[in-house]
């Protein structure tokens, strides 16, 4: 990785990233969990949010109107009964929040469930939470999470530590169940690969730097990933692999102190002049300009 170390946003750096002078009221919980109601401060977001990555797993569950979320390349809308979740590290956004949104927003730590009455394997027993799922679906069933969401609530304004991680856990669970079915959804072959595609694009951006590295670690071969991703997505395999550069060099002129040298190497182009040009060209900003806006 060229000694570039993943950047992430901790929550108590999140005010500098989603809101424009305003400081979120949390409790001493902040760093290791946290949930609130959408509607709380969606009114003091100012979007779109950069594309930055976050050192907590998160939540949410939309339960009216309209969210415009990012995971890396892929833009989702979200609308009533939606959810829609990240593990740590992955890049996100956010696009827009409709003035009449209201729901639920949530993050925590895997250490929550460290507890001697619970074993929890959150990616095996959540895979909504796996960055090679869906991270969007819907539920079937609101009113029981709502209820779900509303009791976590006043257990973490209470700052009860024992029985968190059972509400959470319960919680977890329930959604589980009621998004099983569309967990399940089929996908053609085309789309399947393209997807995966994406998340190595995410995974191995800064060591992987050719369209071919990436079609040896699919097994497939480059012209069968380039057709695939032209058939979905309507773009080459290249023009998907600059676009993970560009949104990487974001995330780093934004949360690192890394030299644009550093950043140009780190993300495969060596020459600090042409990252410039190549930046500018796709952002119509320079790096410094993006870094200073």
């Amino acid at each position: 990785m060229k000694n570039i170390k993943i950047p992430t946003v901790k929550p108590s750096e999140f005010d500098d990233y989603l809101f424009a002078n305003w400081k979120a009221p949390v409790t001493s919980l902040y760093e290791n969990f946290h949930v609130s109601r959408i509607e709380d401060y969606k009114n003091h977001l100012k979007l779109p949010t950069p594309p930055h990555r976050r050192s907590v797993y998160f939540f949410l569950f939309i339960t009216n109107g309209q969210v415009v979320r990012r995971k890396d390349l892929t833009k989702f809308e979200l609308k009533r009964d939606s959810c829609f979740c990240l593990s740590a590290d992955q890049i996100t956004s956010i696009d827009f929040v409709s003035q009449d949104a209201t729901g639920f927003y949530m993050h925590f730590l895997p250490e929550i469930f460290n507890h001697p009455n619970l074993k929890v394997d959150l990616i095996k027993d959540f895979p909504f939470f796996s960055n090679w799922n869906e991270p969007h679906f819907e539920i079937n069933d609101d009113k029981k999470i709502k209820n779900l969401f509303e009791m976590l609530i006043k257990e973490h304004l209470n700052e009860n530590k024992e029985v968190l991680p059972f509400y959470l856990m319960t919680l977890l669970s329930e959604i589980k169940n009621l998004a099983q079915i569309n967990q399940n959804k089929k996908q053609d072959a085309s789309s399947i690969l393209t997807y995966k595609y994406k998340n190595a694009l995410s995974e191995f951006i800064y060591s992987k730097k050719t369209v071919s590295e990436y079609a040896d670690y699919l097994s497939v071969t480059p012209n069968h990933l380039l057709k695939c991703v032209k058939n979905t997505t309507g773009k080459t395999a290249h023009e998907l692999l600059d676009e993970m550069r560009i949104l990487e060099s974001k995330v780093l002129l934004k949360q690192t102190d890394k030299s644009i040298s550093e950043i140009a190497d780190a993300i495969g182009k060596e020459d600090p002049s042409d990252f410039s040009r190549f930046f500018k060209l796709k952002t119509g900003q320079t790096p410094n300009q993006y870094r200073k806006a």
